[in-house]
């Protein structure tokens, strides 16, 4: 036992032991593991080799993919029109060929290419590398018929990334359409026997036609296939061929040549290479047209019919040119980079003026003015358009926004810079821009479906969308903001950042931080924290003041009250009182209510004024007792109060008041006041509440009060302008003479007699081929409208019978208004037929001519049927005119109050969405909400404007 005890010690005291050594062992081993991993870490085995993925499905939005840019184009475009209509109609053609040749630089290896293209016919596309000029093969090719446009290319070899350069190659035909898009024709006519001096033969008309372009903003691609962004930008190399007898222009100098193709004799005009720029700002024109050319550093041309010529109505259009671009130059510090400016007159337009690049297209009453037959006004339209046409060349051309949802950067930047362009030429219109711009923008900007300046830019993709934001928000707000930011920093110090993003981005794209961090080098404020609320949130809000204890809030305004964004807006508030005529300004930074020293007024009869001059994008609300004291200071001595702020007080008040945060009856006491007032911006922002008022009840009982009241109200200002009325002349003060047009309009409409005989006196004057031009141009449109409405269907026949005869764009212009004054259902009824017929009414009048009409309460109805059942008609025929189609969906529902209106707008609605149409969707929405605001607000003030007005009488 003793023994077996002894040798099981001795083996456990084996055991212990080995155990010790091969823990010893295993630690040695894992020290010595760990010392060789640390000299010679473990490499990875290599992955499996896996081949490169090239994509080749199409983007999944509209934009277009960045595996190769654009950096060369050279286009060759032969359309075959004739410009006049031969003796063999046949041999007419409207067609046009084209082969396109862009150099890109492949930026990842890819076997697709994706670019634009919409109704062509592409005929032949081949793709080589351009060093090499290797060819590589296509397996396929085809146009998405759907809204991406894409043209899709589809190799068979892949295409080298890294840069390499490769030539895409394109044959292609398509349609000159009637459209006012793309590449177009367009219509006019012209003396022929004048022209061959055919003395003893009396004149005849006839039609000449001419081709020309509209790119904007996604045109480009129905010309020739192309990458239609306008961040992808290239140069542009273009080459027309015309026929014998035209003349072609485009962006650059161009040499014309003669060369024979298939046996037939033809003009070829190369066009020097374009500046780096997007394919919308590219531009070319075929016409039988005659140039005139003032000679400078810049070569400026205007083109027009012949006709314009003989009575020199260019002339005012080229001096206007020459002294606008020089003052930007001086203005922007930054010369204009082309060697000529091309202007031409066109029959057919559907913008006011094209923003293309050394040629820019405009309607003929907005580059022309015959000084024998035009009045000021048109004199002023066409400085207006020029100043803001040259403006683009800078901001848009020169400087482009990245993508569409910053399109306010090239609108609002030229919208503002206009009214520093026409001081150039002596027209100061700076006091009229809250009239113009501000007011315009808080219309719409108060509607739910406004919205804001810069958006996503995954929330802009379609070409409804895109052209959706061609707006008053984009031009006229965003302009507004430029105002009130040039204000908040000083106008000097806003010039200098101006400067400097332009010199810093020239030739290239930029989004709106850019441009804020230029303004923000030239001063100490904080810009981008000013900014940004007012560009990236829609609306505006309405300050609240409570003067007896300076409580103040802002709260987003609202026509329609639903739940605005809880987002602050930076407010600026620059104010006076009746003792100070300007006190320190007060920023605002949160939605209150906070007590504002500054607001808080000791005596019960002081007053306070918010937002000076209107250079705040904001309304502002009082108290009651505030409105009572303003409204007495203004019946005692208006002059107190700058001319600005009397008529933005008006126009806070009755807005303030449509949105049901004010009794109207404050809003109707102020214009009291105007018995006594002379001044025009007062006046016209009255006139326009007041209209809004006649709009609302001129179909009821209230109508007949509201026109008394006008009628007593008008009748000093009519009696303060009547001997220069009678005598055919106008004041020299501009305003005046707008104030004296004001006073005719609202006096003739509203039945006082000294008016209607007047108009009456100077319209048979007229007729009288002895004193043709006895009445003023300024007071035509006005005097016609008021015989016409007054008068018979031979007055109406008289007046369309000169409409025809005119051959001055302007003189038109003012006829064709006249002639939808007239009260005749049957009359109303065929001149809007007559916009169904070009060669009765131009398609780029069309939409207009229906809002003249829908403007007369007796054709409202009418025009309104009238769209519903041509609304097909109108979206396909009238192209690119899709951006005036909110003009005219807001023309003829402005009356709209009742829900048999609102049942029939929305049925429309319905319809478009059942065809899958977002034309105008926008605009078609907002007169939907404006409806149901209007007739909340009818049912509530009825019976309120009513009394108010009969108490008045």
């Amino acid at each position: 036992m003793a023994k077996a005890m002894g040798l099981s010690k001795i083996l456990a005291a084996g055991v212990g032991i080995l155990t010790v050594s091969s823990v010893c062992g295993l630690v040695m081993m894992a020290v010595v593991y760990k010392i060789q991993i640390d000299k010679f870490p473990p490499v990875s085995p290599p992955p499996p080799i896996r081949p490169t993925v090239i994509p080749t499905d199409p983007p999944s939005n509209f934009r277009l993919p960045d595996n190769v840019i654009p950096e060369s184009y050279k286009v060759f475009i032969q359309p075959y029109l004739y410009s006049a209509i031969t003796n063999n109609y046949t041999n007419q053609s409207f067609a046009f060929t084209g082969n396109s040749t862009v150099r890109v630089k492949c930026m990842t290896h890819s076997k697709t290419i994706f670019l634009h293209a919409q109704d062509l016919n592409v005929t032949t596309v081949e793709v080589r590398q351009s060093d090499t000029n290797e060819k590589l093969t296509v397996n396929r090719y085809k146009i998405h018929q759907n809204e991406s446009n894409f043209f899709e290319i589809q190799l068979e070899d892949i295409m080298s990334g890294n840069g390499t350069y490769y030539d895409i190659f394109t044959t292609f035909e398509g349609e000159l359409f009637d459209g006012l898009e793309g590449f177009y024709v367009s219509r006019y006519t012209e003396n022929v026997k004048a022209k061959e001096e055919e003395e003893e033969e009396e004149d005849e008309y006839k039609e000449r036609l001419l081709a020309t372009s509209l790119l904007q903003p996604t045109n480009a691609r129905k010309v020739f296939p192309c990458f239609d962004e306008p961040a992808l930008k290239a140069v542009f190399q273009i080459t027309v061929l015309h026929r014998p007898g035209t003349v072609a222009i485009s962006n650059e100098l161009g040499d014309p040549k003669t060369t024979e193709i298939d046996g037939e004799e033809w003009f070829e005009t190369i066009f020097e290479e374009t500046p780096i720029m997007s394919t919308y700002s590219l531009a070319f024109t075929v016409s039988e047209f005659e140039s005139k050319m003032m000679s400078s550093v810049t070569k400026i041309h205007i083109h027009a019919r012949r006709e314009a010529f003989s009575v020199d109505r260019a002339d005012y259009a080229l001096e206007v040119t020459a002294k606008i671009l020089d003052h930007y130059q001086i203005t922007f510090g930054s010369k204009y980079p082309l060697r000529k400016i091309d202007q031409i007159a066109l029959p057919d337009i559907s913008v006011g003026a094209t923003e293309n690049w050394g040629l820019i297209s405009y309607p003929e009453s907005g580059l022309l003015y015959d000084k024998s037959t035009g009045s000021t006004f048109d004199q002023e339209r066409v400085a207006t358009l020029i100043a803001h046409g040259l403006a683009n060349q800078w901001f848009g051309n020169l400087v482009t926004m990245r993508w569409w949802n910053d399109l306010w950067l090239n609108g609002g930047l030229t919208t503002y810079m206009s009214y520093i362009g026409v001081e150039a030429v002596g027209w100061n219109f700076r006091d009229l821009f809250v009239l113009r711009e501000t007011q315009t923008a808080f219309q719409v900007d108060s509607l739910n479906s406004s919205h804001p300046l810069s958006s996503q830019e995954n929330d802009i993709q379609t070409f409804s969308e895109i052209t959706g934001l061609f707006d008053a928000i984009t031009y006229s707000k965003g302009a507004a903001v430029l105002r009130m930011l040039a204000k908040f920093m000083t106008e000097e110090a806003f010039m200098k950042g101006i400067k400097n993003y332009l010199a810093k981005f020239e030739y290239q794209n930029t989004e709106y931080k850019d441009l804020l961090d230029c303004l923000q080098e030239e001063t100490k404020e904080d810009v981008e924290g000013f900014m940004s609320t007012w560009i990236e949130q829609v609306g505006y809000p309405v300050i609240t003041i409570i003067t007896q204890t300076g409580e103040t809030t802002q709260e987003h305004f609202l026509l329609k009250q639903k739940q605005g964004h809880d987002i602050a807006w930076q407010v600026h508030i620059r104010h006076m009182t009746d003792r100070e005529s300007e006190k320190k300004p007060v920023t605002l930074k949160v939605k209150g209510p906070v007590k504002l020293p500054s607001f808080q007024l000791q005596d019960r009869d002081e007053w306070l004024l918010a937002n000076i001059d209107c250079t705040g994008y904001f309304r502002v609300n009082y108290d009651e007792e505030n409105w009572n004291n303003l409204r007495i200071q203004l019946e005692r001595n208006h002059n107190i109060i700058p001319t600005i702020n009397r008529g933005q007080l008006i126009d806070d008040a009755f807005n303030i008041a449509r949105a049901h945060r004010l009794n109207i009856t404050i809003a109707l006491s102020l214009t009291k006041y105007l018995v006594n007032e002379t001044e025009y911006i007062p006046w016209d922002s009255a006139l326009k509440n007041l209209d809004h008022l006649v709009l609302m009840f001129d179909r009821s009982e209230v109508y007949g009060p509201i026109t008394k009241y006008l009628r007593k109200l008008i009748t000093r200002l009519y009696e303060h302008f009547e001997e220069y009325t009678i005598n055919g002349t106008v004041p020299e003060k501009h305003t005046d003479q707008y104030n004296q047009v004001n006073a005719i309009s609202v006096a003739c409409s509203n039945g006082l007699a000294i008016c209607t005989e007047m108009a009456r006196s100077l319209f048979e004057k007229n007729k009288n081929e002895t004193n043709k031009f006895r009445m003023h141009p300024n007071l035509k449109k006005e005097i016609y409208c008021s015989v016409i409405a007054n008068g018979d269907e031979d007055d109406w026949e008289f007046a369309w019978e000169e409409y025809q005869k005119a051959t001055d764009a302007a003189e038109k212009d003012k006829l064709r208004y006249a002639l939808s004054c007239t009260k005749e259902i049957w009359l109303l009824n065929r001149y809007l037929q007559y916009t169904l017929e070009p060669s009765k009414i131009r398609k780029m009048d069309m939409v207009s001519t229906i809002n003249y009409i829908a403007k007369n309460v007796a054709g409202q109805p009418l025009a309104w049927d009238f769209v519903r059942g041509h609304w097909s008609y109108i979206t396909q025929e009238y192209g690119a005119g899709v951006v005036s189609l909110g003009s005219l969906l807001d023309a003829v529902t402005k009356r709209f109050s009742t829900e048999v209106e609102l049942q029939e707008l929305k049925q429309l609605q319905s319809e478009q969405e059942e065809k899958k149409q977002g034309i105008a969707a926008r605009a078609l929405e907002q007169a939907i909400e404006r409806t149901e605001a209007n007739i909340m607000w009818v049912k509530e003030n009825k019976q309120m404007v009513k009394d108010w007005f009969v108490g008045e009488l």
